[in-house]
């Protein structure tokens, strides 16, 4: 309450002061208005005068110091209908209108009206000082027409402006001239006619000349006798307000034809309020401060550089946001929000001094029309080093893929106070209105990590309903991804424009926490806050237990807290090589951990099953969670809740995942080679054997007519480390059928464990011989060329080929080549 009443003798002061003085005047909506209403009979349908009425009625600026409003109805007599001062606010004023009734009448006697305007409703509860208005509304020429001639002098000479507003429906309607009609209501207006006659068809009519009956008393108002124009009159001072070091800081939207302004209020060094009078000097803003010794107005010169002359008319409502930062050197800056400068928005900061210099030191513009980029202002010092970080400015109404989504710019505060653009906050996967950046807000460390958190208002999102979001601070900016959501739809509270306010400051519920209040349409939401605790979790790696542990990061009144878990061995093979001890393998565990403990460790048994696969490692996954969502710390989304790992078998070798095996392959066949079968004296002569002493070939293998089938054997050997895997391949030509697999001489196997070695390696200095016979050889071979070729590949993509080629000589002989090994 105390604020409050500050604020209203403040606004006194600046735009009402009765005192005056070099530096302030009369505040110029101190007026006194007297509307003078034509009800006779002519005047028809009556209810559209009386809107005009209330709609007029609604332009002004109605209150203690500003404007008082009296009416008067005539015809053939006068009524007051209600006086000068008799309501003091716009509401009372309008319910006043809206029982006004058409008293009737047989003439139209509007110089007794005025008389009586002049003579009596300025004196029932007129104030001396106040500006004089009289508004007369009238359907046709008067009855007493030439007593006119003196009731409008004489109330001119009272330095009543006269305004006359001549409706035309009873002329239009019966086809008569009105002429003379309109010379009499022109006698009655003020100099110079353009500003203050005015004709409408009929009464209907009276309804387009609202505005502009309107802003020409606004001009009125606005200007001086020296005829300057808005200067702090419509300042709004407090429009928007931040609490600064030394004082209260203010803006004035209205300032300056609405360009506005920002005011400051000290009181003696205690902390103060800083608010924004967005009406000051045409609404174009401004910024004020008052001292010990008075308050201080910064001159309009002090915004031409940032806010030229010719931008003026577009009403930048500097002040519509005010704030402050720290500077690394310890220096207080202030910033100010002008959300419709040049219909892009624009931010000033600036130092203002007692003296009332305003110097601005740098300007942020918006980048999009009718974005209202510094609407919102919020300095947020992240990582409590007394020292502001980022500078963040909303530009709610941000267009984005058909809609209204909003948007926050991060700025960077550098050792050397300027501004660096570090990113936006904003959505690019919703389609819907957000408004992103109707409100800011700073909280506390949420998550533990010590830096604090930021709050985003949404009122739009959910079809109106509204909604906040949460973004943790990290190191000296801001997380770009947002790390909670609370909409109003969740409330079922029927709640709309959720999130167009937000405050983080009070402890509601005494717990220790700050909590949130969230304004809403005809609302208000009070969220509780709950502490995050942050953990690591482990598992110990291979033992025939596992040791699921969890180490506790978080403080908050409670002395434990507890989480579940449920741990997986090899989840996504049937049957699974692992297997807990117990029976259910999925079944959750409950873990208890307490604040400032070590570890809570829990061991578990499994076993290894009987298996053919070592050479894959065995999957071990452990999932964790809060037991209670509702009470207690909360877990930090930035942990694991799952831990994937694996559980590798040992694979006999100096590293633990590599091997580096030497395989030797040596192979032979039971067929006789040419030197051999020419060595008998009855085959010299053979065409075969002097072909082979022709030959530079060195063997040439023989199959004879008779000969049903052919052994090839290959011998592998294994001269280094363990070869997981290794196999031999063995392939024929078309013409020839495999018969059988004869394996002579193998490694021993090995029973599989943890260690084993299974049957399926070739062992160091092992070796195996394989003898497959090949069986169906025919007389007469397709092709020209047969081969026999035998691989064998381990894991490590080793490959040793043997081609046994066949060559066709005699339609009973078959020739071959020697034994190639590659």
């Amino acid at each position: 309450m105390k604020i409050d009443v500050e604020l209203e003798d403040l606004w006194d002061a600046v735009a009402c002061q009765k005192e005056s003085s070099l530096s302030w005047e009369r505040c110029e909506t101190f007026m006194d208005i007297v509307i003078v209403l034509d009800g006779s009979n002519s005047i028809y349908p009556w209810y559209e005068v009386q809107d005009f009425l209330i709609n007029i009625l609604q332009k002004f600026y109605i209150g203690p110091g500003q404007t008082q409003v009296g009416v008067i109805q005539y015809g053939s007599t006068v009524v007051h209908e209600f006086s000068l001062g008799e309501y003091q606010t716009v509401e009372e004023v309008v319910e006043a209108a809206r029982n006004i009734d058409q008293r009737g009448g047989e003439e139209t006697r509007t110089a007794l009206g005025i008389n009586v305007a002049r003579s009596e409703a300025f004196k029932r509860g007129g104030r001396p000082g106040a500006q004089k208005v009289m508004i007369v509304i009238t359907d046709g020429e008067s009855h007493d027409s030439p007593q006119l001639q003196q009731a409008v002098p004489d109330s001119k000479e009272d330095n009543i402006t006269m305004y006359a507003i001549a409706v035309l429906g009873y002329y239009n309607r019966r086809g008569i001239n009105p002429e003379a009609f309109l010379k009499e209501i022109k006698f009655i207006a003020s100099d110079p006619d353009d500003k203050h006659f005015f004709k409408v068809t009929d009464e209907s009519a009276l309804k387009d000349i609202v505005d502009a009956l309107g802003e020409r008393i606004f001009s009125l108002e606005g200007t001086s006798s020296q005829g300057r124009g808005f200067g702090l009159q419509m300042a709004q001072a407090g429009f928007s307000s931040h609490l600064v070091k030394d004082g209260i800081l203010l803006g004035a939207v209205g300032a300056y034809n609405w360009n506005g302004a920002v005011l400051k209020e000290t009181k003696h060094g205690k902390d103060g309020i800083l608010l924004g009078a967005v009406g000051a000097y045409n609404w174009n803003g401004a910024v004020l401060k008052e001292t010990k010794h008075g308050k201080v107005v910064p001159p309009k010169s002090s915004y031409k550089d940032e806010f030229p002359e010719e931008l003026m008319n577009h009403g930048a409502y500097l002040g519509y946001s005010v704030g402050s930062l720290i500077s690394s050197r310890g220096s207080q800056l202030y910033v100010a929000g002008a959300p419709r400068f040049n219909h892009t928005g624009k931010v000033i900061v600036f130092t203002l001094k007692n003296t009332g210099n305003l110097t601005i030191l740098e300007a942020l513009l918006g980048e999009q029309i009718g974005s209202y980029f510094g609407s919102e202002l919020l300095s947020m010092d992240i990582n409590g080093d007394g020292h502001t970080d980022v500078l963040l400015v909303a530009a709610p109404m941000f267009y984005s893929e058909g809609w209204e989504k909003g948007k926050v710019y991060i700025y960077t505060v550098t050792p050397q106070t300027s501004f660096i653009l570090q990113g936006a906050l904003e959505f690019s996967d919703r389609s819907q209105n957000s408004r992103l950046g109707s409100a800011l807000a700073q909280i506390p460390d949420m998550n533990g990590d010590g830096f604090r958190e930021l709050v985003v208002g949404a009122p739009l999102e959910d079809d109106h309903q509204g909604a906040v979001y949460v973004f943790y601070g990290q190191d000296k900016t801001i997380q770009h991804q947002y790390r909670q959501r609370l909409s109003a739809a969740g409330f079922n509270a029927g709640l709309q424009y959720f999130g167009q306010s937000l405050h983080g400051v009070l402890d509601v519920n005494g717990d220790g926490l700050v909590d949130l209040a969230v304004g809403a349409l005809g609302a208000a939401v009070i969220i509780w806050e709950e502490q995050q605790g942050g953990g690591s979790t482990t598992s110990s790696p291979p033992s025939p237990c596992s040791t699921p542990c969890s180490t506790p990061s978080f403080s908050s009144s409670s002395s434990s807290s507890g989480v579940w878990y449920s741990l997986a061995l090899d989840e996504r093979r049937f049957p699974p090589r692992a297997v807990l001890d117990e029976l259910d393998r999925q079944q959750r565990r409950s873990l208890v951990l307490q604040t400032g403990g070590g570890p809570s460790c829990q061991r578990l048994g499994f076993s290894i099953q009987e298996t053919t696969d070592y050479g894959r490692p065995i999957a071990v996954v452990l999932e964790t969670g809060q037991q209670n969502l509702d009470e207690g710390p909360v877990l930090d989304p930035d942990w694991p809740s799952v831990l994937r790992t694996e559980l590798p078998f040992w694979n006999g070798c100096e590293q633990e995942d590599t091997c580096v095996p030497d395989l030797v392959l040596h192979g032979h066949t039971d067929l006789t080679d040419v030197q051999s079968f020419c060595s008998s004296k009855d085959r010299d002569t053979w065409s075969l054997c002097g072909h082979q002493r022709a030959s530079e070939e060195d063997s040439v293998y023989v199959v004879e007519t008779g000969r049903r089938r052919v052994v090839v054997s290959a011998r592998l050997e294994n001269q280094g480390e363990n070869a997981y895997g290794a196999n031999i391949h063995i392939s024929t030509s078309s013409n020839l059928l495999f018969s059988s697999l004869i394996v002579k001489v193998k490694s021993p196997s090995y029973s599989p464990s943890l260690k084993a070695i299974p049957h399926t390696e070739i062992r160091s200095f092992r070796a195996g011989t394989l003898a497959p016979p090949v069986s169906g050889i025919h007389h007469c071979l397709q092709d020209a060329h047969r081969h026999k070729e035998m691989k064998t590949r381990t894991k490590l993509n080793q490959t040793k080929v043997i081609n046994l080629s066949l060559d066709q000589n005699e339609s009973q002989m078959n020739r071959r080549h020697p034994v190639k090994a590659e």
